[in-house]
C-alpha cells in the first residue's frame, strides 16, 4: 500500500477540490441561498500531457455532466492560469551536484522523488539560462506550505543554506563546469508555448494562453 501511494503521490496526474466560494460561510446556522456558488479545483499534469489538451477534455466532461442535470442554472467554467509538467533526467552533472551537496549537508545520499507543485518558474528559468534547473527541497513533510500556518524549521533553513553553497562549490569543481543543456523537448513545449501559457487574456481575466489579436501585440 506504500508504494501505491507514493506512485500515486509522486508520479500520476491529480485533481485537487481546494475552494467554494458561496453566500454565508461564517459560524452560524443562517439558511441564506447564495446567487450564485464558485468551486475551485486544480490538476497536477504529468510528462506528455499537453494543456491545451487537458482543458479541453476537462471542459466536455464537466459540461457532459452539468447538461444531465437539466439545471435552468447557467454554469461557466474558467481557466485561470497552466503550465507544462517539468521533469528532468536525474543523471545529468547538474543532478550529480545536487547530490554530492546533499550528502555533504546531511550524510545521506537524497531520494530523488517526482513531486507535485505549482512551479512553473522552473520552466522559464530553463528557457533563460538554456540549462537543466535541479530543485532542492529543504524543508519538511509538516511544513504545511501555502496555508494560513506555514512554516520553516530553523534547522531546515540553516541546512538549506548550506547545501546551496556546497552545490555551488560544486558545480564550480566540475571538470566540465558547462552544465549540460536542454537538448530535448517534447513535441509541443517550445518556447512559444511556454510563453503562451504565462499571458492573461486582455479582455477576459478568466482566460489563460489565449489567440486574440490584440493580446499577441508586444
Amino acid at each position: 500500500m506504500a508504494v501505491v501511494h507514493h506512485v500515486c503521490s509522486w508520479r500520476y496526474p491529480t485533481c485537487s477540490l481546494h475552494g467554494i466560494e458561496g453566500s454565508f460561510d461564517g459560524p452560524g446556522s443562517k439558511t441564506v441561498i447564495p446567487r450564485k456558488v464558485t468551486g475551485k479545483f486544480s490538476l497536477r499534469i504529468v510528462p506528455d500531457m499537453h494543456p491545451d489538451k487537458v482543458e479541453a477534455v476537462v471542459r466536455k466532461h464537466i459540461d457532459k455532466e452539468w447538461a444531465k442535470l437539466g439545471s435552468p442554472n447557467k454554469m461557466r467554467l474558467g481557466l485561470d492560469k497552466a503550465s507544462f509538467a517539468w521533469y528532468r533526467d536525474p543523471n545529468v552533472p547538474n543532478f550529480a551536484a545536487a547530490r554530492r551537496a546533499t550528502v555533504r549537508v546531511h550524510g545521506v545520499e537524497p531520494d530523488l522523488t517526482r513531486e507535485g507543485g505549482s512551479i512553473p518558474i522552473t520552466l522559464v528559468f530553463e528557457e533563460a539560462t538554456k540549462a537543466d534547473c535541479v530543485l532542492f527541497p529543504i524543508g519538511a513533510c509538516d511544513d504545511m506550505a501555502h496555508s494560513q500556518n506555514e512554516k520553516i524549521d530553523r534547522s531546515n533553513y540553516i541546512n538549506g543554506i548550506k547545501v546551496l553553497a556546497c552545490y555551488l562549490d560544486e558545480i564550480a569543481a566540475m571538470e566540465t563546469a558547462q552544465i549540460q543543456p536542454v537538448s530535448k523537448r517534447q513535441a509541443g513545449t517550445s518556447v512559444a508555448d511556454y510563453s503562451r501559457w504565462r499571458k492573461k487574456c486582455k479582455n477576459d481575466v478568466m482566460r489563460f494562453g489565449c489567440d486574440c489579436p490584440e493580446c499577441e501585440v508586444p
